[in-house]
């Protein structure tokens, strides 16, 4: 074989070997970025289940509430209070399950060290001591509204707040903003109490 037919052969083969790595670099980079993909999708299930898990506890919650009255300084007053970042109300259901009797939770939004909103939620039982307070799920901006409406009043509206504990709202509204998409979550109240007008609102 002549010297030139020789170097002709081992530049073929330096090309292969350079083709080579590059198709095994190719692919490694495309499985590393199968196997973020793969991580990142199963990341986002665990938060949308957990999410639904979430809204099934609120739900079932807020529809066992109960109207308790407590004695203030006003006279009776219910137990129920809510504004944008908390809602406290007394319900026959426990996130613990089994317990006998009610319980009063307590959901709060907290803004957190990463910036972003957490939802905790606190259980505590009268005369009891030692709270239960769990997170639950976060997202870049979270809020409650109240839609309240009179006897006499067909329309209603809704409200930023009501903390005074002389009526109970007709529905809870959960809004939920993440990854520049809007959730929104409705919670009927089926037991409905009023002791006087309420005031104040955003209208509807």
């Amino acid at each position: 074989m002549s010297t030139s037919q020789r170097g002709f052969t081992l530049l073929e083969l330096l090309v292969s070997l350079s083709m080579l790595v590059v198709i095994l670099v190719i692919m490694l980079g495309a499985l590393r970025l199968a196997g973020r993909s793969v991580t990142a999708g199963e990341r986002k299930m665990e938060e949308q289940e957990r999410f639904r898990a979430v809204l099934s506890i609120m739900d079932a919650q807020i529809q066992s509430l109960l109207p308790l009255k407590e004695d203030t300084e006003k006279g009776k007053r219910f137990s129920f209070r809510g504004d944008g970042a908390s809602l406290r109300f007394a319900t026959s259901r426990s996130i613990r399950g089994g317990r006998e009797g009610y319980v009063v939770v307590e959901y709060r939004i907290e803004e957190g060290s990463d910036g972003k909103a957490h939802l905790r939620v606190r259980e505590s039982v009268p005369g009891i001591e030692g709270d239960v307070d769990t997170r639950l799920i976060e997202a870049d901006r979270m809020w409650f509204e109240y839609f309240h409406r009179d006897a006499a009043d067909e329309k209603g509206q809704w409200l930023d707040a009501m903390k005074d504990g002389t009526a109970l709202p007709r529905q809870i509204r959960f809004l939920v903003a993440s990854g520049g998409k809007e959730r929104t979550e409705l919670f009927p109240i089926r037991i409905q109490g009023r002791m006087s007008a309420v005031a104040g609102g955003t209208g509807p």
